[in-house]
């Protein structure tokens, strides 16, 4: 099925601090749009505010990069799903960390974007190979559960049912829908409910 997540190649922006919370990825003022377009522009507005364009989203070396890369507990706090709205609409398409929140990693798994975990020693590897080459390549492939980068590779951790969903393309519950449109026409079609007629 076409929204099988195998592999995403890209380059990494480090951000580095635990207990990175909802709020801060995008604070609740911006919650009140109707849909979730633009919201890209305003992640971490308040960290960008406050490091006057030193913020990793703000540097000229990490625009354009698709894989996060986060310490422990990330994405804590409040359920808001537009957390990881804001980061897809920003780029980003994978997450690479030590740990995240149950909450956080649902609903990033409700787009797609996987979050997968590491030691805290890879995690800092990560960082500080980005640091050093922003221009580096890094390759989750999610089908093997590796992470590599130049001649290295280490192991990632994803909960089982979190990665068949990915592999398989199931996390797409309106892909899914649009599959079996045939089918649900057919069901459909054989309910006598979906038939009445209303009385004149």
């Amino acid at each position: 099925m076409a929204s099988e997540v195998l592999s995403i190649t890209g380059r990494g922006i480090p951000l580095v601090g635990n207990d990175i919370d909802t709020d801060r990825i995008i604070p609740a003022r911006f919650l009140k749009c109707v849909t979730f377009e633009g919201l890209g522009q305003h992640v971490f507005a308040d960290d960008r505010a406050q490091a006057a364009g030193q913020h990793p989203f703000d540097l000229p070396q990490y625009q354009g990069a698709e894989i996060l890369l986060v310490n422990a507990n990330f994405g804590c706090g409040s359920s808001r799903e537009h957390a990881p709205q804001a980061l897809a609409k920003w780029g980003i398409r994978a997450l690479i960390g030590e740990s995240f929140a149950e909450i956080f990693f649902g609903n990033c798994l409700s787009l797609g974007i996987p979050c997968v975990t590491a030691p805290a020693s890879v995690i800092h590897t990560l960082q500080e190979a980005v640091v050093r080459n922003p221009q580096l390549q890094l390759t989750l492939d999610l089908l093997n559960k590796q992470v590599r980068w130049e001649d290295k590779a280490a192991a990632v951790e994803i909960p089982q049912g979190a990665w068949q969903m990915l592999v398989q393309g199931t996390w797409d519950a309106t892909g899914q829908l649009l599959a079996a449109r045939d089918r649900i026409q057919e069901v459909a079609a054989s309910l006598p409910y979906l038939r009445w007629q209303r009385v004149q």
